[in-house]
């Protein structure tokens, strides 16, 4: 969501809120240089292209999603009902691009369907109707099937390595 805001249109929020776009500003640069992301989006570059990292970073919410108990306490679908609860409260703050985009988030539970292949393969079809279909991305999942031990363990590895980092730029945040 933090993507819809560019420059430093951010300082306009609150301290809380910049905090928050600070650090999603430091995740995706972190993942963007990270060796093992860039290993992991290698192996779809040749037929994605400049798309490859859109769909690393699904695939990689995949991972996170399907695995999710192995980072929190709280269940996924709890925490994605917690979650729309407090965009729908804060509603002001979003971007107008965002306040088209929240009733299929919700509808659609987008959070909690990353979790399945299909799930996984509606969103990759909204994305091909946000891309005007260029590289058709819901074919990914055939490489996703295909690669899936090595791009869940090349996760694995990496979203250590983030957690790590993130810990550390939010003390300084």
């Amino acid at each position: 969501m933090a993507d819809s805001i560019r420059g430093k249109s951010y300082k306009k929020y609150p301290k809380e809120i910049r905090k928050g776009i600070l650090l999603h500003r430091f995740i995706d640069s972190f993942t963007d240089t990270h060796p093992i992301y860039r290993q992991s989006k290698h192996r779809l570059h040749e037929k994605y292209g400049h798309y490859s990292g859109v769909i690393m970073d699904i695939f990689y919410d995949h991972y996170l999603a399907k695995n999710w108990s192995r980072y929190s306490n709280e269940k996924l679908e709890d925490y994605a009902e917690r979650f729309y609860q407090l965009i729908q409260s804060k509603r002001h703050l979003l971007t107008e691009r965002i306040h088209g985009m929240m009733p299929y988030m919700i509808g659609r539970n987008w959070l909690v369907s990353y979790a399945t292949l299909e799930g996984l393969e509606m969103i990759m079809f909204q994305m091909d109707h946000r891309t005007k279909n260029r590289v058709a991305m819901h074919e990914s999942i055939v490489e996703l099937k295909q690669f899936d031990a090595q791009f869940e363990q090349e996760f694995f590895i990496f979203f250590d390595e983030l957690q790590m980092a993130c810990r550390e730029k939010i003390r300084m945040l």
